[in-house]
C-alpha cells in the first residue's frame, strides 16, 4: 500500500491496482449489461450506485476504500459514481482535462477518483492517459463549448478541454503515460492530474466504473441539493443528504436515482470557463 501512496503523491495517479479476479470483472460486467438491457445505455450516468446493486458493491469494495483512505483518509463519501463505456469501432475520446475544473470542492486534496476496469482497457480500446506530476501545478486554464460538431466526440459534458497543452501551458506529453488496465484493476488519480483517452479501435466494448470520493469536511459552494454516502469512517459534518442504498429495481428508484442524478449534474456546473 505505501508503495501505491507514494506513486499518487509523487505523480498524482496509480494503476494497475488489483481489485478484482477476472472472473468478478466479467460477472460485473454482465450485470451491467443486463440493466442497460432493461435500462437503455447506461454511458456517463451519474449516482449510477444509488440504483444498481452492482456499481454500489464495486464503489464500496473494501480493496478500493483501502486505497481511498490511504489517499485522503479513513473517513469516505462517495460522491458520484458513472460507468464509462466506449463502443468499439468509435471516434468518442476525452481530451486533456483536469476533473476538479468544475466541481467546486473546497479542498482539492480531500478527493479522489478511482476507474475501475470491467473490459480491458488497452492503448487500443483507449484507455486513459496521464500527464504524472500535474497536480502539482494546480488549475490549469480550459475551455468548453465553441466548437461544432465536437462535443458528438469529446464526451466530456462540456466539451471541456485544454487547449494547445505544450504552447500555452508548458505541459510535455511527451511524459504522458498510458494506463491499460486488465478487467480487475483499477487506477486512482487526483483531481488535479492532466489526463485524456484515445477513440476505441478495438472490437470490444471498453466499460470501467469511474467513482468519486471526498473526505466529509469537503463540500461544494452551493451545495443544496447534493448528496454522498459514508463508506467508511463517519461524517460529522453532514453538508451532504444521503444517498441511498440500491435494492430492488422498480419505477420508484429509478425515479429517486433521477432525482439525485439531476442535482449532482447541475453540480458540474459550477465553476468559470478560461
Amino acid at each position: 500500500m505505501n508503495e501505491f501512496v507514494d506513486r499518487y503523491r509523487r505523480d498524482g495517479f496509480v494503476s494497475g491496482v488489483p481489485i478484482l479476479s477476472t472472473g468478478e470483472a466479467t460477472a460485473h460486467r454482465r450485470r451491467l449489461e443486463e440493466a442497460e438491457a432493461q435500462l437503455g445505455p447506461l454511458h456517463y450516468r451519474d449516482k449510477i450506485s444509488t440504483l444498481l446493486p452492482s456499481a454500489h458493491e464495486l464503489a464500496t469494495h473494501p480493496a478500493v476504500l483501502d486505497v481511498v483512505e490511504a489517499c485522503i483518509g479513513p473517513d469516505i463519501l462517495v460522491y458520484n459514481a458513472t460507468y464509462i463505456i466506449k463502443e468499439p469501432a468509435t471516434e468518442a475520446h476525452v481530451e486533456w482535462h483536469q476533473d476538479l475544473t468544475y466541481w467546486g470542492l473546497a479542498d482539492d486534496d480531500a478527493q479522489v477518483s478511482m476507474w475501475l476496469a470491467l473490459a480491458p482497457a488497452t492503448e487500443e480500446s483507449g484507455c486513459m492517459t496521464f500527464l504524472p506530476g500535474t497536480h502539482l501545478r494546480g488549475k490549469v486554464a480550459h475551455k468548453s463549448g465553441g466548437r461544432e460538431g465536437t462535443t458528438k466526440t469529446n464526451v466530456l459534458l462540456r466539451d471541456q478541454r485544454i487547449e494547445h497543452p505544450e504552447s500555452e501551458h508548458g505541459l510535455d506529453l511527451g511524459r504522458a503515460t498510458v494506463a491499460a488496465l486488465a478487467p480487475g484493476e483499477a487506477s486512482f488519480h487526483h483531481g488535479w492530474t492532466v489526463h485524456a483517452s484515445a477513440p476505441n479501435r478495438s472490437t470490444d466494448r471498453r466499460i470501467g466504473l469511474n467513482v468519486q470520493y471526498v473526505a466529509p469536511h469537503n463540500r461544494v459552494d452551493d451545495d443544496e441539493g447534493l448528496t454522498a454516502l459514508l463508506a467508511r469512517g463517519s461524517d460529522p459534518y453532514e453538508y451532504f443528504g444521503t444517498d441511498p442504498v440500491p435494492s430492488d429495481l422498480n419505477d420508484a428508484a429509478v425515479m429517486r436515482w433521477e432525482k439525485v442524478a439531476e442535482a449532482m449534474k447541475a453540480g458540474f456546473t459550477l465553476g468559470t470557463d478560461d
